[in-house]
């Protein structure tokens, strides 16, 4: 068997750096080795404080989300434009093309925007939420819009909502969309909450740590659906996406690690040279998720900070006391730090990954990392 099917990652994800024009009709043009066309756009600036933005084809190029706050989605002609074949294009806004400022865009690819609709079924525990989702088997990447149903469920009853992915999703992000609510994410959270969805997440938009409710659900997600409990992500007829990730062994990598407090922190194996790492610590509460790319750092130390759950512009770690960053390298991830938000000793950290290169080929070549 194959070390990975993906010898190419940049089919799938992409990270594009721009300066923006504060025109209109600005193509952001991705140049991996593959001319990939985005289904999820997340852009930020780098050099001014302002929200990170989202858009993902399923909803269209109208309705944003921002991850730095529980909002409900917004329209703004004057924000993003299309997603093209090989990037999108946005008009003037600041948040994502304001003129002299520097910004960074992460893209991911779904099915080209062709979707599946799923109608809702049955009645109590178990029954089917309606739903689209457009799902990337190869990639492990489905977007999916649903309509919540808690008004058919009791206390610790689910339902079921259809990802398209043919495995089970290791990561879930998850917004609703016509009125505000809060950013969760589920995954594998340690050693404390060793399964996906047991009883617990964390949000995106928030510093706060691990959360323990039933609400959420508390079945692990299978080949075919998502389990949701009766409220937060299931409220009857509100509107919600969902982004869900399936791991792709030597493209996509979800999981947890144990800080030690030290300059020579844990290293994280993943099975390729990181493109992109969103990282949070679960076990307290207070440190922001931190997101780091190899597109805005060349080489490491990888310090270019970016936090989802605020404004801030882009932060140079190297420059706090603690001198804040990450080793990237051919197979996997090193921590550089002591800062316990980061890697505190002892405390457990979730991490999300996606590859610029995998540790080996489909025909067994070892990479080459840059």
């Amino acid at each position: 068997m194959a070390y990975t099917n993906i010898d190419d990652p940049s089919a799938y994800f992409q990270t594009a750096i721009y300066t923006g024009n504060g025109g209109s009709d600005r193509a952001i043009v991705n140049d991996g080795n593959s001319a990939m066309q985005p289904d999820w756009v997340w852009y930020k600036s780098r050099s001014n404080a302002s929200s990170h933005i989202t858009y993902d084809s399923t909803r269209g190029d109208g309705p944003y989300l921002k991850p730095s706050d529980a909002g409900d989605e917004g329209t703004d002609a004057n924000m993003f434009e299309s997603f093209d074949s090989d990037g999108f294009s946005l008009n003037g806004d600041t948040d994502g093309n304001g003129s002299g400022r520097t910004y960074v865009a992460w893209q991911w690819k779904a099915n080209g925007g062709t979707t599946t609709s799923v109608s809702a079924s049955g009645t109590g525990s178990g029954c089917v939420n309606a739903c689209t989702y457009q799902a990337n088997t190869t990639a492990g990447f489905s977007i999916i819009t649903y309509t919540g149903r808690d008004d058919q469920l009791s206390n610790a009853q689910e339902s079921k909502l259809t990802h398209g992915l043919g495995v089970a999703p290791a990561f879930t992000i998850m917004k609703r969309t016509d009125s505000a609510g809060e950013w969760y994410v589920m995954g594998d959270f340690g050693p404390i909450y060793s399964s996906y969805f047991n009883n617990a997440y964390l949000l995106l938009n928030t510093t706060a740590a691990i959360n323990g409710n039933s609400y959420v659900g508390d079945t692990a997600p299978d080949s075919t659906h998502i389990f949701l409990g009766n409220e937060l992500v299931n409220i009857a007829s509100a509107t919600y996406v969902c982004y869900a990730f399936a791991e792709k062994q030597g493209y996509s990598k979800f999981g947890s690690y144990v800080g030690n407090g030290n300059l020579d922190g844990p290293f994280v194996y993943t099975g390729f040279k990181p493109a992109f790492l969103l990282v949070k610590i679960t076990t307290a509460s207070g440190y922001d998720w931190r997101l780091v790319d190899s597109a805005r750092n060349t080489f490491n130390l990888t310090d270019k900070l970016l936090m989802p759950n605020n404004t801030s512009a882009e932060f140079d770690g190297s420059t706090h006391a603690s001198n804040l960053g990450f080793d990237f390298v051919s197979n996997g991830f090193k921590l550089r730090t002591t800062y316990y938000g980061m890697n505190g000793n002892t405390e457990t950290f979730i991490y999300m990954a996606f590859a610029e290169n995998p540790f080996v080929t489909s025909t067994g070549i070892p990479a080459t990392a840059r």
